[in-house]
């Protein structure tokens, strides 16, 4: 007896779930009537609309993430030639003062020998 009981209690609950669930969809009949269908129709336009929305988007992102990247790297091979040439100017600089520069002991000698001469 236990069991038919048992059975019984779950019948009545189904029961009522499927009762409420008619009712449900007569109350959306009363509000909506027989534009439900379109209003369905509707969303599923909205909503493939902003499907197709987001996928454009994600490809413009996309497309926005290459050409930074793509600047990115072109800035970068372009500052790097930059500091070469910067570092090559730099180092011929450097060169052509130490050419120019004067040693103290060999001015030193110079201006002795000078005034070696002048003297004689």
């Amino acid at each position: 007896m236990s069991k038919v009981k048992t059975s019984s209690k779950s019948k009545p609950s189904n029961d009522n779930e499927v009762n409420q669930s008619s009712k449900i969809d007569a109350i959306k009949e009363l509000i909506f009537g027989e534009n439900i269908q379109e209003y369905n129709s509707e969303f599923q336009a909205v909503r493939n609309d902003l499907n197709n929305k987001k996928k454009e988007l994600e490809n413009l992102i996309d497309e926005t993430r290459d050409l930074l990247t793509q600047s990115i790297d072109s800035l970068s091979t372009d500052l790097n030639i930059r500091i070469t040439e910067v570092e090559d100017a730099f180092n011929e600089k450097l060169d052509n003062l130490n050419d120019k520069k004067l040693d103290r002991k060999q001015f030193g000698k110079l201006l002795m020998t000078l005034g070696e001469k002048i003297s004689e």
